[in-house]
């Protein structure tokens, strides 16, 4: 992403929520016109037409994230995301994201465990300019020593001010480190500052060289267009650039994280105001879109226990018994590895990290004790509806959804059966996922013990936070 924006982590803010339900709520009709392409190259092409009004919002998902990278080079693909603005030989350092602003548009990017994005949304008639101007990138990037020492410079503060200074996000940080034993998941997107303290601009070089190839993107454009026409814009400024020797998504081998056999506990002592609890569970995402039930159940669950003001750790945890005055939990169904169901919550003023634990783990117990009510599934089922309303109305969004779900070897072709799957949902199997996956032997709890702030003022005048 670019200098000062935040990181797309998804996976541990609520990636979908009630947001991924209402986007799974999209009737046919709003997706009746997507079509799509695929170049000689390997490049693929999404267009969906919606005339609303004169804009288009162009994306180019590669398939290429965080937990593509080898030890010693963590980080790399949200470096290479930032010398993607530095200029090729035809467009300058600077030119792009000038020249998208002269036609009064907006452009940027982000990089996540599993993907990394570029996108554009300006008027329509700006789309030839857009288009060329990525497609230059993707072939003609120039790298050089000079721009790369001033840019890892830049990451290494954006670490520093986004993780390392921010109590919660190092908790975080830690946790992800303690729950996965081998998977790529447990470095963080942004990299260890070791790691970035000691890359170079060949390390962003071989990323490039690598992974961004027509036969590993995905082309979205939504917007004010004639799909036939996007095509052929496409073929002019794509179809020249040559594919790499690199296997599909679904090909690549599977990195699976062996099973945990026990709770794994972690304290992290950081300056703050308030102590902090995040509880993870393993469980399942969605891995195949016919024969899966579980992901589907476990978002339901999500959204039962969070996300609207009838929720249950809102209304139990928070209103009625006063232990915490935040709960939530978080839930990614959409992921190419493992996920991770999250509990988090703040105590209240007198309530210990520990009694916080204990009311969370009441509400688990008590859905595989009690399990949920119709009553809760319809509503549930009914605030999707109503917030996806908003979401249709969104060029962006449509468009996010369809590079996601693509950018993570499933298909915007599968909303439908998603939908039904979703619809399918019953309460015995949201008993039954609590039952199954929220146990101990699959638990990490990470608990923020905070320390006077007089240390994180008196560390950053000495210098040892920012070494």
């Amino acid at each position: 992403m670019k200098p000062g924006h935040r990181i797309a982590v998804f996976r541990f803010f609520s990636f979908f929520g009630l947001l991924f339900l209402s986007n799974l709520l999209i009737s046919s009709p709003a997706f009746a016109n997507p079509y799509e392409y695929l170049l000689d190259n390997g490049l693929k092409l999404i267009v969906k037409q919606d005339h609303r009004s004169p804009v288009v919002v162009t994306q180019i998902w590669y398939q290429a994230g965080s937990i593509d990278e080898v030890n010693g080079v963590t980080g790399v693909a949200h470096v290479l995301e930032h010398m993607m603005f530095k200029g090729t030989e035809k467009v300058p350092s600077g030119e792009f994201s000038r020249r998208i602003a002269a036609a009064g548009g907006r452009e940027n990017a982000f990089t996540s465990y599993d993907y990394t994005a570029y996108y554009q949304q300006l008027h329509k008639r700006h789309l030839p300019m857009a288009m060329e101007l990525e497609a230059d990138r993707m072939n003609n990037l120039i790298l050089t020593e000079e721009e790369f020492a001033k840019e890892i410079k830049v990451v290494m503060e954006e670490r520093r001010l986004r993780t390392e200074d921010q109590p919660r996000s190092l908790l975080y940080e830690k946790m992800m480190a303690t729950t996965y034993q081998s998977h790529p998941y447990k470095n963080p997107i942004i990299g260890w500052m070791n790691d970035l303290e000691n890359m170079s601009v060949e390390d962003a070089q071989e990323w490039y060289d690598r992974w961004y190839a027509p036969n590993n993107a995905i082309l979205v454009v939504v917007g004010d267009v004639e799909a036939d026409e996007v095509f052929k814009l496409a073929q002019r400024n794509y179809g020249a650039i040559k594919k790499h020797p690199l296997l599909p998504i679904n090909a690549r081998k599977p990195q699976t994280e062996p099973r945990q056999l026990g709770i794994k506990r972690i304290t992290v002592k950081a300056p703050a105001e308030l102590p902090y609890l995040i509880m993870g569970y393993h469980v399942p995402a969605i891995k195949n879109v016919t024969t899966d039930w579980e992901p589907y159940a476990l978002e339901v669950l999500e959204s039962i226990l969070d996300g609207h003001a009838s929720a249950r750790l809102n209304k139990s945890l928070v209103r009625e018994k006063h232990i915490a005055s935040s709960a939530s939990a978080s839930y990614s169904a959409m992921a190419r590895g493992p996920s991770i169901f999250f509990l988090s919550a703040i105590p209240s003023a007198g309530k210990t990290v520990t009694e916080m634990e204990q009311a969370l783990r009441g509400e688990i117990e008590k859905i595989v004790q009690q399990g949920v009510t119709e009553e809760e599934l319809a509503r549930v089922k009914a605030q999707v509806v109503a917030s996806h309303v908003y979401q249709r109305d969104s060029i962006f969004s449509q468009a996010m959804q369809i590079g996601r779900l693509e950018s993570i070897g499933l298909s915007f072709r599968d909303i439908d059966l998603m939908l039904e799957k979703l619809k399918a949902v019953t309460a015995e199997q949201i008993r039954d996922v609590a039952k199954k996956y929220f146990n101990d032997d699959s638990l990490t709890v990470a608990i923020l013990d905070p320390q006077p702030l007089e240390q994180k003022r008196s560390a950053k005048v000495s210098g040892e936070l920012r070494h």
